[in-house]
């Protein structure tokens, strides 16, 4: 590897919105974020999906799986 064209690695802490504090390495200093998996949605189980315009049912329909 050449010498003084890599990033400086260092010890950084990410911190969420939420509250919650991760401490890991990166070329960036306190890195500071809206939306983690502790409190995103997806992974905490609360997300809904929303059959918007009743797509799923056209495309049985569509399809004839309506039955």
């Amino acid at each position: 590897m050449k010498e003084g064209i890599h990033p400086k690695y260092v010890d950084t802490t990410i911190t969420c919105a939420c509250g919650e504090v991760i401490h890991t390495r990166s070329t960036r200093e306190n890195i500071r974020v809206e939306i983690c998996s502790k409190c995103h949605p997806f992974f905490t189980g609360r997300q809904k999906l929303v059959d918007t315009g009743g797509r799923v049912d056209r495309f049985k329909k569509r399809f004839g799986m309506d039955k």
